[in-house]
């Protein structure tokens, strides 16, 4: 799809939006109090091509020190735009407004003292908060329009409002309506220099956030024409970060939604950068193809602001149950089977499924109307998929053929349509490549069984084909992990505690684990995690029981081992078959 037509928002001498390319961002992960370190880092990030850095600012006695820090940076030759990063505290925003080319504010948690509690609002008490909100939220509007200084208006799935979560529950919608709230309260003061984002874990919560943001800014009016701000927060780290990441962003990017973008990786900072790079190469590479008969959103058969699995019927595939309800299957050429047929006892959850030569598959050009017809004209449910070979974009061609076929066929998904003989390709392009088209599509709800044949390693593709599907909550068969990047609020080492939670507990499988630097997001955005471990002060950590704070104050040095005790407790522990 073409790009969605926004007005532009200019942060410092850097356009977002309009006909400004796709902007790459990322945030510092030094604390602020540290300007020095602040400041080397992000003078590095500049040297890896980032074009805005952000940084947190938790008080206002903090945000003071963004005087030093931007100088520092302005010192050292770089006009690189400055982002504070606020919650909670309108003071700090108010002081960071002094210093920096932009302010992000998160409407769940900028004016709202009450968190994660659970109340009734009347529609006067409801209408009593906006009216408290506009009055917090309005100094720093006519702040930002006085200085010139632009705005980030970023919903945080994990961290919306109890007032929010009263009337529209922990939804997309929610979420929406959240934003624009503080939206219509910018507008009244005659002040549009922001961007909006729509910020989740969950790729299949982002995805479907956004599309309803873009869907209802269009409701709204012409002028609604904001930039919009992408990323899937909490990605983690390693290929599993990057897979969510390309399936959240790239989708979208893909859709035509998104003007600036930021991959948040629990690594350093400065990693992000060449992945949101391929991403956006990745995604201008293909823009300019389109396919003759495509269809809009208000054209396909399915609703896509809302996710459910395209309901096709159940058949047997070489010995396997697929379609319907049943489990995404993983299919692989007859080539790399081959090459893998020694040891595919041993290969445990990353065993291929099915030979795509062996599996009768009818292969289609999606254009063709007289062989679309053919096949909606038989009795029996087929396999289908479309043709290799194509000179096609992949994601918009297997949705045109699952508007076109009945229902009632399972699809086969592809990364490409060309298999790869190349063993010296860029892995990171093609992991992005295949997480976008393959993620995107089963976050559509498109799809009954997967080939990867961008990669031409044979066990590396079966890995990132199960990756992928992990990822986008397809068919989880290992331990899944929500875990933040790293910033100046988090309370000990992201990295390495990442590592030795991964260590003890990689083997749980389909225990989902969310490890959060700090509470801004925390019982909010381990939503879906079954068991949380969050910084509660420096050198202490709170556990979680999904967003139940159940254990208080915990030294670090015994974290993982209660952490592993409270998942005993609650029966989900098994030990580690030796390998």
């Amino acid at each position: 799809m073409t790009r969605r037509k926004t007005r532009p928002v200019m942060v410092g001498d850097i356009g977002i939006g309009g006909d400004n390319p796709i902007r790459v961002q990322s945030m510092l992960t030094s604390d602020t109090r540290d300007a020095e370190a602040c400041i080397a880092e992000a003078l590095e990030l500049v040297k890896a091509d980032c074009e805005i850095v952000r940084v947190t600012a938790q008080t206002r006695k903090i945000a003071e020190n963004l005087e030093k820090i931007v100088a520092g940076i302005r010192n050292a030759g770089s006009d690189v735009p400055v982002v504070a990063d606020i919650h909670f505290k309108p003071d700090a925003a108010m002081e960071a407004a002094n210093w920096v080319e932009k302010v992000r504010v998160n409407p769940g948690n900028y004016s709202d003292k009450k968190k994660f509690q659970i109340r009734e609002y009347s529609d006067d008490e409801y209408a009593e908060e906006l009216e408290r909100i506009e009055e917090d939220f309005s100094p720093l509007v006519q702040k930002c329009i006085a200085g010139g200084v632009a705005m980030r208006i970023g919903t945080n799935h994990g961290s919306l409002s109890d007032r929010i979560m009263n009337r529209f529950g922990d939804t997309p919608l929610g979420m929406v309506e959240s934003a624009l709230e503080f939206a219509r309260i910018a507008r009244s003061h005659g002040y549009h220099d922001f961007v909006f984002s729509m910020k989740a874990s969950n790729p299949k919560v982002m995805i479907a956030a956004y599309r309803l943001l873009t869907a209802r800014l269009q409701q709204e009016g012409d002028d609604w024409n904001y930039p919009i701000h992408l990323g899937v927060t909490e990605a983690g780290d390693g290929e599993d970060g990057r897979i969510k990441s390309a399936i959240g962003i790239g989708s979208l990017l893909a859709d035509g939604i998104g003007d600036t973008i930021r991959v948040s990786l629990t690594e350093d900072a400065v990693h992000e950068i060449p992945v949101a790079r391929a991403l956006v190469e990745i995604i201008e590479a293909d823009r300019a193809d389109e396919i003759p008969g495509s269809l809009s959103w208000d054209e396909v058969p399915w609703n896509p602001f809302e996710y459910q699995r395209r309901e096709s019927e159940t058949i047997e595939v070489c010995g396997h149950a697929l379609g319907g309800t049943e489990t995404i299957r993983v299919f692989t050429s007859r080539k790399k089977w081959d090459a893998l047929a020694h040891k595919i006892d041993k290969l445990g959850d990353f065993k291929p499924e099915i030979v795509v030569e062996d599996s009768g598959i009818l292969e289609l050009d999606p254009r063709d109307e007289a062989a679309i017809a053919q096949l909606n004209s038989e009795a029996g449910a087929r396999l289908i998929t479309v043709k290799d070979g194509l000179d096609l974009p992949v994601i918009p061609a297997f949705r045109l053929l699952a508007a076109k076929a009945d229902p009632r066929h399972p699809i086969l998904l592809k990364d490409t349509f060309t298999a790869s003989t190349d063993s010296e390709a860029d892995f990171l392009k093609t992991l992005l490549r295949a997480s976008m088209n393959i993620g995107a599509l089963i976050c559509d709800g498109i799809g009954d069984a997967i080939l990867v044949q961008g990669e031409e390693a044979p066990g590396q593709s079966l890995r990132l084909a199960y990756n992928i599907l992990q990822a986008s909550g397809a068919r989880i068969f290992k331990t899944d992990y929500v875990a933040c990047p790293s910033c100046g609020r988090t309370l000990f080492n992201l990295q390495s505690t990442t590592q030795k939670i991964r260590a003890a507990t990689g083997h749980l499988k389909g225990v989902r684990i969310a490890i959060m630097g700090c509470i801004v997001n925390g019982p909010g955005e381990m939503a879906d995690a079954d068991f949380g471990y969050v910084g509660g002060a420096p050198g202490k950590i709170n556990l979680y029981v999904g967003k139940e704070a159940v254990k208080f104050n915990i030294p670090e040095d015994e974290a993982v081992e209660r952490l592993i005790d409270l998942i005993k407790e609650h029966d989900r522990w098994f030990e580690a078959v030796p390998a």
